[in-house]
């Protein structure tokens, strides 16, 4: 427990921060049900940010956007950033030849969130972005590729937490026979596939992605459900996933 109270301005400009960062712009209406905080209040802290240059005033009137400076305050944070630089180009590339978008994500908590996306370079995306989405580690292709490569220890910490999870996406978790069913079939595969109850408009293949011997990170590969079936698209496209999968391990060793 904290031996004192939190400093409520910096709390609040904290999660101002967290709210700007989940929208390219933000207006002062979706600040305020997003963080509960006062507008008058919201305005004060917005001035003080735009003072530092982390926070500028869109164009349209009343909303707000995040500066590329604000990266500077993850600069000391590097595990991430070393993922998406081993990771870009050669998912960039691989959109480029096969056409379907492709994303790359990072275990967070409770879920794996998105930290980069070859959407702009795709034609056949069902959405405009991806970026800092979450995704079940039980129902979404690219969770299950990380919740069963990671260590032992650390995928019943997980499977724990997602059983007290409210979401119903990780409903999924509290049902322990299928989730070792699922656990131990993606292991033999080595890939995973997104539960068909989510979303069935469209599928994901997905594989993990390893730093020496521990998996720091999953990504997969989405298609319109109606063109391709799974075992299609495994046949099709796994082994080149698999390869940049590998070449993602590589660069991760030479940076």
């Amino acid at each position: 427990m904290p031996s004192f109270p939190p400093v409520q301005a910096v709390v609040r400009a904290i999660e101002l921060l967290q709210a700007l960062n989940r929208q390219p712009v933000s207006t002062l209406d979706v600040l305020h049900k997003q963080t509960g905080i006062p507008k008058p209040s919201l305005i004060r802290l917005l001035e003080s940010l735009a003072s530092k240059g982390l926070v500028r005033h869109a164009p349209q009137y009343g909303a707000y956007y995040l500066t590329s400076l604000v990266n500077t305050l993850s600069s000391g944070y590097h595990s991430e950033p070393r993922i998406v630089e081993a990771a870009r180009p050669r998912l960039d590339a691989l959109t480029e030849a096969i056409k379907w978008p492709l994303a790359i994500a990072v275990f967070d908590t409770d879920a794996m969130v998105v930290r980069y996306s070859t959407i702009p370079h795709s034609p056949l995306s069902l959405l405009h972005s991806t970026i800092n989405m979450r995704l079940s580690l039980v129902s979404r292709a690219i969770g299950r590729a990380y919740l069963a490569f990671c260590e032992e220890d650390e995928r019943e910490t997980i499977l724990a937490l997602l059983r007290q999870s409210k979401s119903p996406e990780d409903e999924p978790a509290r049902d322990k026979d299928a989730v070792r069913r699922m656990i131990e079939r993606t292991r033999a595969q080595g890939y995973a596939l997104r539960d068909p109850a989510v979303r069935p408009v469209s599928g994901t293949l997905a594989v993990p992605v390893f730093d020496g011997k521990h998996v720091v990170a999953s990504f997969g590969m989405t298609w319109f459900a109606s063109t391709l079936t799974n075992e299609q698209v495994v046949e099709r496209y796994l082994e080149p996933l698999q390869e940049v999968s590998r070449g993602i391990s590589e660069d991760l060793a030479r940076l």
